[in-house]
C-alpha cells in the first residue's frame, strides 16, 4: 500500500513540476534555469514543514510517503539541476554555474530548515 501514496504523490509532483517550471522560465529571459531553481526551493519548503508536521505529531507517516517521497521526490529534481548547470558551464557561464550550485544548496538548505521551523511554532 505504501507504494501507492508514493506513486500518487509521484504523479502530481511530476506535471507540477514541469508546469511550475515552464511558468516560471517563461517569465526570465535569463540563461539560468529560475524553473527548476523555484520547483527545487519550493519542494525542499514543503518537505522541511511536513517532516516537521510528521515529527510533531501533527501528519501521519503515509501522509508522508504522500506527499514527501512521492509529490516532493517528483517536484524536485536533482538530474535536471546537474544537467543544467552542466550546460551553463559547457556554454561559457562558469559564474552562473557556479551560482546555480551555491544558491541552490544554500537556499534549499535554508527552505527545508525554514519549513521545518514555522510548522514546529505553529504547533508549539
Amino acid at each position: 500500500m505504501n507504494w501507492l501514496l508514493v506513486m500518487a504523490g509521484g504523479a502530481l509532483g511530476a506535471p507540477l513540476r514541469y508546469l511550475t517550471d515552464r511558468a516560471v522560465q517563461a517569465r526570465h529571459e535569463s540563461v539560468f534555469p529560475w524553473g527548476t531553481f523555484v520547483v527545487n526551493a519550493s519542494g525542499c519548503l514543503l518537505l522541511g514543514a511536513l517532516t516537521g508536521s510528521v515529527l510533531a505529531g501533527g501528519a501521519s507517516s503515509r501522509l508522508g510517503l504522500l506527499l514527501g517521497t512521492g509529490l516532493c521526490g517528483a517536484l524536485t529534481t536533482y538530474s535536471t539541476f546537474s544537467y543544467e548547470t552542466l550546460r551553463l558551464a559547457e556554454r561559457g557561464r562558469g559564474l552562473l554555474a557556479a551560482a546555480n550550485v551555491t544558491a541552490s544548496v544554500l537556499v534549499g538548505l535554508g527552505a527545508v530548515q525554514l519549513g521545518r521551523w514555522a510548522v514546529e511554532r505553529l504547533a508549539g
